[in-house]
């Protein structure tokens, strides 16, 4: 794992949509196989027996990705997800590929033998705060005694502004993928993400230049992950 003091330009939330759009468009990347990539990245982060805590949307597919990975290494302590048959497209995907190796998803959340919580519950589409399971079960992972590991963000916490709802997840390592958020920068962004990673996913940098971000070509060449500096204070 290596580290970097650079700055590193941002992905909004309408850009990481538009980008995603276009690599199965334009490139044929299938958004499954960033799913897994983005799995695959968080589950490295993760040191310790874990409970993966998913969403129903494309953020709870990259953690159930993370599962299946931390289930291969031995690490993977329990799955749950707010409402698994709501789950559609590469989310519904990763989890039958859990199904089919015999790990339960469940619907209540346990973190009961964990070291290490994986956020995976909300993502860069948060516009209002998290209400109902969502919002209890933000409130357990902040209560409990384990390392919280965020998925590209804190869930409660928007990502162009950096705004926190009540409840947000209070994140002792997030790991953004691709590129970094406005919002990990800004406002209440650097309280909550604790230390922040930002991992490759494969995703071609042709497809952030068609949003006008224009990425340094040698991010990625000599390590996976490089670490974003802190804005000062």
């Amino acid at each position: 794992m290596s580290s970097s003091g650079r700055r590193l330009p941002t992905l909004s939330s309408a850009q990481a949509r538009a980008a995603d759009a276009l690599v199965g468009e334009r490139f044929g990347i299938p958004i499954d196989w960033l799913m897994a990539a983005a799995g695959w990245q968080v589950a490295r982060m993760c040191r310790g027996r874990t409970a993966v805590v998913c969403g129903r949307g494309n953020n709870g597919g990259d953690g159930l990705a993370a599962a299946r990975h931390l289930y291969r290494w031995g690490r993977l302590q329990s799955v749950a997800c707010i409402d698994p048959e709501a789950l559609t497209g590469p989310a519904a995907r990763q989890a039958e590929a859990l199904r089919r190796l015999g790990i339960p998803i469940r619907t209540d959340l346990d973190l009961a033998g964990a070291q290490v919580a994986v956020d995976a519950l909300l993502g860069t589409g948060l516009a209002r705060a998290p209400e109902g399971r969502y919002a209890e079960w933000i409130r357990a992972l902040n209560a409990a005694t384990v390392r919280v590991v965020a998925v590209d963000l804190p869930s409660g916490l928007e990502a162009d502004s950096g705004r926190a709802h009540d409840p947000a997840v209070e994140a002792d390592l997030t790991l953004t993928l691709g590129l970094p958020k406005p919002g990990l920068l800004e406002a209440d962004g650097p309280r909550l993400s604790g230390e922040v990673w930002v991992a490759d996913i494969g995703v071609p940098f042709e497809a952030y230049a068609a949003q006008g971000v224009e990425v340094p070509p040698h991010l990625f060449s000599r390590q996976d992950r490089v670490r974003l500096e802190s804005p000062r204070r």
